[in-house]
């Protein structure tokens, strides 16, 4: 058996065509049944003919198969693969194939924040959505690669229960694949980050791509494509959330500041300037520097100042 060969080639037949034959059998079955009565002696081979064609009916009447779109059956042979069938519609197959009901559709999966470290250590809540499904070759890994329990009282595994523990694998392989990334960026510029480095917070797309790349990595070996996967949900910790705020707010109002004193410098620049350069008044470099002391207190002040009214001279 070669397992790559994934599309189904073996017996298959119009359902609608097979009914009719089917029918036509049935009813070959009946005439046959009728016939004997018809005689006066018993006849073996009119009976027995009856008999195997009812029999034959019965059995064809197992192989009817409708497929529904992104949909999949994987055929088994006593226990041999034979590939797998994705027509759909109306079909009749080989009666004796026994068929493991599979779904193709794209799934959504949520996975709820989990608390991991970030590159510089800072434990952070971090959650991620993705949308997923089985791949057109990917059928016969999601049914034998992955073990799923069999149900005791049918002695198979529901289509049903296959597909959760599917979801429950994938589950289990997103949690690994984000604890993975979320180790390899920092949460943000603040936290111990060299200058351009992506964050979690600002690498958008990248973190998004390097976590599709990283989930289908992990998931390949179940026949499962990630289409799309992306953070939505990123935070502090509780424990540190408060102490990170407080950083935050300091670093806003360091920056702040400095724009305030690279501005005030300038202001003060200019007026010295336009004082000289208008001959408005003459100012000695101790008046110069008194000057520059009052505007930069004026200017850098968090509070409105006060004016003061000079009633002497320009030098008391």
């Amino acid at each position: 058996m070669k397992t790559n060969n994934y599309n189904y080639s073996g017996w298959k037949l119009n359902g609608f065509l097979a009914l009719v034959l089917n029918l036509a059998i049935v009813a070959g079955s009946v005439w046959l049944f009728v016939e004997l009565f018809k005689h006066d002696d018993f006849c073996a081979l009119l009976f027995v003919g009856s008999v195997v064609l009812l029999i034959a009916a019965i059995i064809m009447a197992c192989g009817y198969l409708m497929l529904e779109p992104n949909e999949a059956r994987v055929l088994l042979f006593f226990g041999n693969y034979r590939g797998t069938f994705y027509d759909t519609g109306f079909w009749w197959i080989n009666p004796f194939m026994s068929a493991k009901k599979l779904s193709m559709r794209a799934r959504n999966l949520n996975v709820d924040p989990i608390k991991v470290n970030d590159k510089a250590g800072n434990p952070i809540l971090i959650g991620l959505v993705l949308v997923w499904k089985i791949k057109t070759d990917g059928a016969y890994k999601a049914v034998f690669e992955i073990d799923a329990p069999v149900d005791a009282g049918t002695l198979t595994t529901s289509s049903t229960t296959r597909m959760n523990i599917l979801e429950n694998f994938v589950a289990v392989q997103s949690d690994s694949a984000l604890r993975q990334v979320a180790g390899m960026y920092a949460y943000d510029e603040n936290s111990n980050n060299t200058d351009g480095e992506i964050t979690l917070r600002s690498g958008g797309d990248e973190i998004n791509d390097r976590l599709t790349d990283e989930l289908n990595e992990r998931l390949a070996m179940a026949g499962i494509e990630v289409m799309e996967a992306r953070l939505n949900y990123l935070a502090y910790a509780p424990e540190i959330a408060a102490a990170m705020l407080r950083r935050q707010q300091a670093d806003a109002i360091i920056s702040a500041r400095e724009k305030i004193v690279e501005g005030a410098v300038s202001m003060v620049k200019i007026a010295l300037e336009r004082l000289s350069t208008e001959g408005v008044v003459e100012l000695d470099e101790e008046r110069k520097a008194a000057m520059v002391s009052n505007l930069l207190v004026v200017l850098c002040a968090d509070e409105a100042a006060q004016p003061v009214v000079n009633t002497g001279t320009l030098h008391h």
